[in-house]
């Protein structure tokens, strides 16, 4: 018995030897950590800001850094459909479901991916739109395609024209060599809930440092009720819509009637 405890001592002091000494951590925080959504919210852009810290193990030749923002909200399984013309109308041939991926997807660097890392690098820390997992639902699988696949940039492309999914090479400033800040545009259909951000540091192609932060977005008077009463008392959020939607049309009706 003391010479297993022993083993594990000795174990334990060499797997503490072995680990990389980390040289550099990221100090990150957001301008908001709350948003909140009113009747009259119209978008809104945080700014995300920070700086890298080095200690003595930091190498003297490292001076130029790069920086990967990846910003993901809420996650939720949905559909992308194909439409093709029959008979002289439009109707759906065929459909794939995105399961539990981001609704909200934005990446940010400071100059092209290509520039940052090797495309081997960027597909293992998944670096950019193209890179990011999203899973499918394909026949009884559930896997990531390629990033070329129909559906897969069909649905990317759909997301970006609502302002959902963006990818923007320049939009991180070093404003000094470890001084760094960018903004995240958040649309006005933006989706409730918590938002993830992932910071990435890399120099000469390679990872060295990652920090990680988050922010809620929320709903607030009337509409927070609402969205309260659709999610936990659905039935009765039922019959009133539909009760609502009678009267509006019977008063329309007796309004706009002529005799």
């Amino acid at each position: 018995m003391k010479f297993r405890a022993a083993s594990i001592i000795v174990a334990l002091a060499f797997a503490g030897c072995s680990a990389p000494a980390r040289a550099e951590r990221l100090i990150v925080s957001v301008s908001n950590h709350r948003v909140t959504v009113t009747p009259n919210y119209a978008g809104e852009e945080l700014v995300l800001f920070g700086s890298v810290e080095k200690d003595d193990k930091t190498p003297a030749d490292r001076g130029n850094y790069d920086l990967v923002v990846t910003v993901s909200g809420p996650r939720a399984d949905l559909v992308t459909r194909r439409k093709e013309r029959r008979f002289g109308i439009w109707i759906n041939t065929d459909s794939r479901q995105f399961v539990q991926v981001p609704s909200y997807l934005a990446v940010f660097a400071n100059r092209p991916l290509d520039a940052i890392a090797p495309p081997d690098v960027q597909r293992r820390q998944q670096l950019g739109l193209s890179n990011v997992l999203l899973t499918q639902r394909i026949g009884t699988d559930f896997a990531d395609v390629v990033a070329t696949d129909a559906f897969r940039s069909a649905f990317v492309r759909l997301r970006s024209e609502h302002g959902l999914y963006r990818e923007a090479t320049a939009a991180v400033t070093f404003l000094t060599p470890t001084l760094f800040r960018t903004g995240i545009p958040l649309p006005a259909e933006v989706p409730i809930g918590t938002y993830d951000i992932e910071i990435k540091l890399l120099a000469n192609g390679a990872l060295v440092a990652k920090a990680d932060t988050a922010f809620d977005i929320v709903k607030v008077g009337f509409e927070q009720f609402v969205a309260n009463a659709a999610r936990n008392h659905g039935f009765a959020y039922g019959i009133v819509t539909a009760l609502m939607a009678l009267m509006t049309g019977w008063m329309a009706s007796v309004v706009f009637r002529r005799d």
